[in-house]
């Protein structure tokens, strides 16, 4: 069965994704070169030249590899608000502000391609569903009911899923890049549950696994993001869509759980959402899928849990003991294992 011509395909990397409309190219877009990356280049277009290739190659790591770190740091301001902020408020506000801090530079764009937007308005609402509306949402319910090293464990499948569906989308994986992903996920599996291999399933880990699939499909479905529509639109609309559909939910929520009190320890915490874990990351890691794919930027994400060890220990002063540290080399080993090619690991 041909999975491309299927229900899922909306998930699945095409060659023919990323063709511009007529026109559309030479309107002098911001970012224009980034914008309209091809999903395939061996089949849509010649083939770049080498060095081109590694310098998008490059950046494209350092896009995911910035917003890895953003978001590794928003874990501490999350278990901050754990016990004041309900979930569903949380990740209200949180785009809320988002939407308002990216306005400035991205609503013109919105506005400028408000025709490209109607015209893909199911890519759009699908994108905001997945990866603006119940990623977080989902995330922030599951820390009520487990543990961080449960949330880090099950996080780490996201990759997993953005690599399968490369590959059920015709992508070669290369056996470099399986070894990379299969080093760094036992790297990140020794860190979160500290060398023990046996941890207990509390309802929260549902919610964390469901947060983890729809991350891996958000991330996914960015590679079929159409080549006319712009990243800073696309940013700025996914984000208005987003909250639009979490605001039933967050009226619900006020009239069942009540609202919270505004204080400098909720509002610092939810401006690091809403600013840079929200408006700067989601968009250089759309940028990195862009340039490089879901599933190799995928094996950047895996840092994350690197970079959450380190932020506990030098603001919360949680001691990093021999374990953490060869946890740390595994997973930084399978990221450029999987992520550097051949040539530059050969000098």
């Amino acid at each position: 069965m041909d999975l491309r011509n299927g229900p899922l395909s909306v998930l699945i990397p095409q060659a023919h994704d990323y063709r511009p409309a007529p026109g559309q190219l030479g309107q002098g877009y911001e970012m224009a070169v980034l914008d309209r990356v091809r999903t395939n280049q061996a089949t849509a277009t010649p083939a770049q030249p080498k060095g081109k290739a590694g310098r998008t190659a490059t950046v494209g790591l350092l896009f995911a590899l910035a917003a890895t770190v953003v978001w590794s740091g928003s874990f501490i301001g999350a278990r901050a608000l754990a016990d004041t902020v309900p979930p569903v408020q949380h990740a209200y506000w949180r785009w809320i502000i988002a939407l308002t801090a990216a306005a400035p530079f991205a609503a013109r764009h919105a506005w400028r391609e408000r025709h490209i937007i109607l015209r893909h308005w199911r890519f759009v609402l699908l994108a905001s569903l997945l990866g603006i509306a119940v990623y977080n949402t989902l995330v922030y319910q599951a820390g009520i009911s487990t543990s961080a090293g449960n949330m880090g464990m099950i996080m780490a499948a996201s990759p997993v899923v953005m690599t399968v569906y490369e590959k059920l989308g015709g992508a070669r994986l290369g056996a470099r890049r399986v070894a990379g992903m299969l080093i760094a996920c036992v790297g990140v599996l020794l860190l979160v549950s500290k060398g023990r291999l046996a941890l207990d399933f509390a309802p929260g880990d549902l919610w964390m696994l469901a947060a983890a699939l729809s991350f891996a499909s958000y991330s996914a479905l960015l590679r079929r993001r159409p080549a006319e529509l712009g990243a800073l639109a696309f940013l700025f609309t996914s984000f208005a869509v987003g909250a639009v559909l979490l605001t039933p939910v967050f009226l619900t929520s006020l009239a069942v759980q009540g609202g919270f009190t505004p204080t400098p320890g909720t509002v610092a915490p939810l401006l690091y959402a809403g600013v840079f874990s929200s408006a700067i990351a989601f968009f250089t890691w759309n940028k990195a899928i862009a340039l490089i794919g879901a599933g190799r930027a995928g094996l950047v994400y895996y840092l994350q849990p690197v970079f959450v060890a380190l932020l506990s220990y030098l603001i919360l002063g949680e001691p990093t003991g021999p374990m953490q540290v060869l946890c740390m080399v595994l997973i930084l080993g399978g990221v450029v294992l999987g992520s550097v090619s051949r040539k530059a690991l050969s000098g």
